[in-house]
């Protein structure tokens, strides 16, 4: 099905919070259990993995589209846990402006200094994705 024939709702747009951080950990860990135990089998038999990738319509850069609903007004500016399942396993989080410009940032430690959730970050964050 494709994204533009996909009916108008409002999608929960959740903050981005140390617990959600903790989520995407562990959905590494499993991933990483999981494709060694899938390695182990592919020396017994050819086994293929599905792939995903990343949503066009969710691209850095791109407006957030229509139907995705309304940001709630505190929400913008705010991390966000990303809204595509490509993301569901990388430590990322989104942000959007005033205009539904779709921003994507890592969760790891900047500088190797500042965490996701540092007020400094968060600053710095807002004053580079304020139009």
């Amino acid at each position: 099905m494709d994204w533009w024939s996909w009916p108008s709702e409002t999608y929960s747009f959740r903050p981005f919070t140390p617990e959600s951080l903790a989520a995407i950990e562990q959905r590494i860990a499993e991933k990483t259990k999981q494709s060694e135990e899938v390695e182990g089998k592919k020396k017994d038999h050819r086994v293929e993995e599905e792939q995903l990738y990343p949503q066009f319509h969710l691209k850095i850069g791109k407006r957030l589209p229509d139907h995705y609903g309304d940001i709630p007004a505190e929400l913008i500016g705010e991390p966000l846990e990303d809204l595509d399942p490509y993301y569901n396993d990388h430590k990322t989080f989104m942000v959007l402006n005033k205009r539904r410009t779709i921003f994507r940032f890592t969760a790891a430690r900047a500088l190797g200094i500042f965490g996701p959730f540092n007020p400094i970050r968060k600053a710095a964050i807002k004053i580079l994705i304020s139009s």
